[in-house]
């Protein structure tokens, strides 16, 4: 035991001693976070040990790194004048190295999740500087601190604003607090740990002016994962991955309460597992990336590394009825490809079961029939419902999460030729979603009591395939970058609905439909070109570009039975298969467009303080939408080194869909007409070209136009604190919605006026889309993030957002004439609620970190706050009310979830959403459906209604 003790104590002794006259060497060198002056940087793509080498004659630092291990690796090319810490972070993205300061000034880089078998040689990049044979010894003893350091230092030493971005400054890297423009990081570690279901809801949780109710209405809208930036629709922010425009969904939002209208891109076909990390533009940027960024962009950027891997498998429950069960097993890999190339493939299934918080019926009595399922016989309750007397009667099973089974799968891949470098990424996806509607009584005057004795659940299932592929080149010809891209996307949703009747068919109604297809296609070629100058002792970057983007949409028709009106129709009765009523061959539309855009992005640093940049934009569409030019300023000026204000002002626009052109379906939901809730009623969605839709105000739809203004100053006092606060206003003319639900007598003259029969046109109720509103919104971020340690042993890392946002409509078009004369309002006070109230006004984030050897606690806290549902008035004896106004209080959320790294590749975690089982405040009594049991609680609720949900995960690394 001495013997060793001492032979241990020798050989560190000596290790000490041989790295001393190292430490000095490095301690030299200056720190890469401390150089601030710009370099002029000319490397192409070649090796990793060459490229280091190169970076380090042409910055003037020195850098550690394992040799041996980065065989065979290559970097990207770096050409332009720009800080040494951003050049160094292009260079080597999508190597798998991380940039570690291993203490004081010495710099490090690690082969992330890579372990040496003992000590490793590694290798000091310098000016031309060559290491004895002894302090390459001595280097040994660090090498397992620079090769097997899996943590990057933005999670242990640095602070967030180190994290480099290319969304927002086209040609140039940039940190987080050196953007002109508010942009938020979160990297797939985050996204992880949230525990949610996809990457929209793990946004929800991580970015403070996200907002992503549970259930954003019914039908089609509780399938899309739909959120908004700033208040405003999901179809004002613009999703790229990779930097490339990402396709919309062909669902489109035709019935919801929040969102009315919008048609997004969908965030949960995208591999969670596939996510390297995620940056959030909060600011307008249409003039540097095409329509939709209104509100900003959010970038998804895939894993690239050549090597490792990792799987993970999930597996959670609500608390409350042990329901909502979800599962989820996700893995990633990467792996070479010959000598240059690199492939990076992801998949993720995922299995969502049904959450219920329905209530029982009240009793069924002889005189309170309302709520007995079956007609009384004789004067007396059936046989059936008197079984069921003093027992709690839930005929309703789906007021809650809906089922849903996903495949998503995801690549990567690039290959080096020299000049030349190739890249490609996609995603597949298949998705089945289950949509049960409510539950129809065997006395239901929409049953056919010889199918359905007992009565009957419709549901409705969705059967979506969602296909991306991108492939491109890019280099360097005569000093210009130039990245040339084809993409292609589609989402094809077939629905058909199951466990349902058309009535109006009687007995020989089928229980089975085809409902319909709805298809969305783009396909876009860009090519981008930038190139930097020295202009007056700084970096002018300029850079520009064309696009060319053709979009697609198109609907099926469904089954003839699934729309027929059929000879067994009796007053009252819907047509139709119930839940949803098949496409008509009326209804099957196809549409295409192309468009076609220029752009100029310049960027100037005159001084490591100040950037100016400025960006226009022209834009031509070969529809209705026509000719758009719009332009983008902003400004970065650094008095103080820990000092600095930021603004931009910026005009943006978002053409109109073409499935908000041509969409046209019928569907059963329910609706409070007249102070009345719960009412059910079939809703036709008409296209604006509709003879029907004109006959009623339909006009052609034009872009929304924008201009925004934002202003903000960044602090970073200490090397490990930054704190942002950006305060905006976003006016935003001729917002697309759908009109309010128009019902009626006279509505139903006008139907059938214009083609619809009558026995059809009497159940109707009509909408259409419309430019309606001009709207104001403003609001305010703050985002701070701290970092230390605690005890010298425990790293903690602190996050805090804050988000007040506030809409206010500033014009309402004028009623057409069609519906003036009959006292209808085309948008009505509960529409219009819908853009300014139901959300919540403000939305606070604290969350915490802490990792203590192989153990780490994540902690977060959210506060939502509150939000109002405004309804229609009601007018008795001359008097107007609004019996049907609700305000909802704020809630605090919290989550947490432990994790144990038990060897190299295993690791487990425990968590839990909403640990302390918060609810929603509930509804009133009156607002809960008496024959259903549901309506408890607001369906808007940024919280969900179903309470807590735990949680816990297993994971292999690589």
């Amino acid at each position: 035991m001495i013997r060793a003790t001492s032979r241990a104590m020798l050989r560190a002794t000596t290790t000490l001693a041989l790295a001393a006259p190292l430490a000095a060497m490095v301690h030299a060198a200056p720190a890469l976070a401390a150089d601030d002056s710009s370099v002029d940087f000319r490397i192409p793509a070649q090796s990793v040990q060459s490229a280091l080498s190169l970076f380090a004659k042409q910055s003037g630092i020195q850098i550690l790194f394992p040799y041996e291990q980065v065989a065979g690796l290559r970097t990207q090319s770096v050409n332009g004048r720009m800080a040494p810490e951003v050049a160094l972070s292009r260079l080597i993205e999508g190597t798998g190295l991380r940039i570690n300061r291993t203490g004081g000034d010495v710099i490090a880089l690690s082969l992330a999740g890579r372990a040496p078998n003992g000590a490793k040689p590694i290798q000091m990049a310098s000016l031309s500087v060559s290491v004895p044979a002894a302090m390459q010894m001595a280097m040994q003893s660090t090498a397992a601190l620079a090769a097997t350091a899996d943590q990057p230092v933005a999670t242990t030493d640095s602070d967030d604003g180190d994290a480099i971005v290319v969304t927002g400054s086209r040609g140039v890297q940039r940190t987080v607090t050196d953007s002109p423009t508010p942009i938020d990081v979160i990297s797939g570690a985050d996204l992880e740990r949230t525990g949610k279901a996809g990457v929209f809801q793990a946004l929800n949780t991580l970015v403070p002016s996200f907002n992503l109710p549970v259930r954003a209405g019914g039908a089609t809208s509780t399938v899309i994962a739909t959120g908004g930036l700033r208040g405003l629709n999901p179809d004002q922010a613009l999703i790229l991955v990779n930097g490339k425009r990402r396709h919309k969904t062909s669902l489109i939002n035709a019935v919801s309460t929040l969102y009315n209208g919008s048609v997004p891109s969908d965030l949960d076909m995208i591999p969670t597992s596939a996510v390297d990390h995620i940056e959030v533009l909060r600011d307008g940027a249409a003039a540097q990336y095409g329509s939709d960024a209104i509100a900003g962009v959010i970038n998804i950027i895939l894993k690239s590394a050549s090597h490792g891997g990792s799987m993970n498998f999930t597996a959670g429950q609500n608390f409350d009825r042990s329901d909502g069960e979800l599962y989820q097993a996700d893995a990633n890999f990467g792996t070479k490809i010959g000598e240059s190339g690199f492939a990076n493939v992801s998949v993720n299934l995922k299995k969502q079961e049904m959450s219920n918080r329905a209530l029982p019926l009240a009793p069924c009595t002889i005189t309170a029939t309302t709520t007995c399922l079956y007609n009384l016989v004789n004067g007396a309750l059936d046989p059936r419902d008197a079984a069921q007397v003093g027992t709690d009667r839930i005929v309703t099973i789906s007021y809650g999460v809906m089922p849903s089974r996903s495949i998503n799968t995801a690549l990567n891949a690039g290959y080096d030729l020299g000049n030349v470098q190739l890249y490609a990424f996609g995603t597949f996806s298949q998705r089945r979603s289950d949509l049960w509607y409510s539950y129809r009584y065997p006395k239901d005057i929409n049953n056919v009591i010889g199918i359905y004795p007992n009565g009957y659940r419709p549901h409705v299932m969705i059967d979506e395939q969602d296909f991306e592929f991108a492939g491109g080149a890019k280099g360097e010809i005569v000093g210009w970058n130039w990245d040339l891209s084809t993409t292609y996307g589609s989402n094809r949703a077939r629905q058909s609905s199951t466990g349902t009747v058309n009535p109006t068919l009687g007995i020989t109604s089928p229980t089975d439909f085809y409902i319909g297809t709805l298809k969305s296609t783009e396909l876009i070629t860009s090519l981008d070109i930038t190139r930097g100058y020295e202009l007056g002792g700084g970096n002018l970057q300029i850079s520009a570009g064309a696009q060319h983007r053709r979009e697609t949409y198109q609907t099926f028709a469904g089954d003839p039975s699934s729309y027929a009106v059929g000879s067994f129709i009796v007053t009252g009765q819907t047509p139709g298969a119930q839940s949803s009523a098949g496409f008509q061959p009326s209804d099957a539309k196809f549409m295409a467009r192309h468009n076609y855009s220029v752009y100029a992005d310049v960027a100037w640093d005159p001084s490591k303080d100040l950037t100016i940049g400025g960006a226009a934009r022209f834009e031509h569409y070969d529809d209705g939408s026509g000719n758009t030019l719009i332009g983008k300023l902003n400004a970065r000026y650094a008095p103080t080194s820990w000092v600095a204000v930021r603004g931009a002002v910026n005009t943006g626009f978002r053409a109109p869909a073409v499935a908000q052109q041509i969409y046209t379906q019928t569907t059963n939901q329910f609706r409070t007409v007249n102070g009345v809730p719960n009412v059910l009623l079939q809703i036709k969605t008409l296209a604006v070209n509709d003879p029907a839709a004109v006959a009623l105000g339909a006009t052609p739809l034009k872009p929304e136009k924008s201009f925004n203004i934002s202003g903000g100053v960044v602090l970073t006092p200490l090397h490990n604190f930054n704190l942002t606060i950006d305060a905006y206003q976003i006016n935003v003319d001729d917002r697309i919605t759908i009109t309010s639900t128009l019902t009626g007598t006279v509505i139903s003259n006008i139907l059938i006026a214009n083609g619809i029969p009558a026995a059809q046109a009497n159940t109707l109720t009509a909408q259409y889309y419309t430019n309606a509103i001009d709207t104001r919104t403003r609001g305010i971020d703050i985002v701070a993030s701290y970092k230390h340690r605690l005890f010298d042993t425990v790293a903690m890392q602190w996050n805090l957002g804050y988000n007040y946002n506030k809409t206010k409509i500033t014009s309402i078009i004028p009623n057409p004439s069609q519906l003036s004369a009959i006292n209808f309002e085309l948008f009505d006070r509960s529409r219009r609620s819908n853009m300014t109230d139901n959300l919540p006004k403000t939305k606070l984030s604290i969350s915490n970190f802490a990792t203590l050897g192989d153990f780490s606690l994540s902690s977060r806290v959210t506060r939502f706050g509150t939000f109002k549902s405004l309804g229609n008035g009601v007018v008795a004896n001359g008097v107007t009310t609004y019996p049907n106004d609700r305000s909802y209080g704020p809630k605090w959320i919290t989550d947490l979830e432990v994790s144990w790294q038990i060897s190299k590749m295993i690791n487990i975690a425990v968590g839990s959403n909403n640990i302390f089982n918060v609810y929603p405040a509930k509804n009133r009594p009156t607002d809960v459906s008496a024959t259903l049991g549901q309506g408890l609680y607001a369906g808007t609720s940024p919280t969900g209604f179903t309470g807590g949900f735990y949680y816990a995960r297993v994971g292999l690394d690589f």
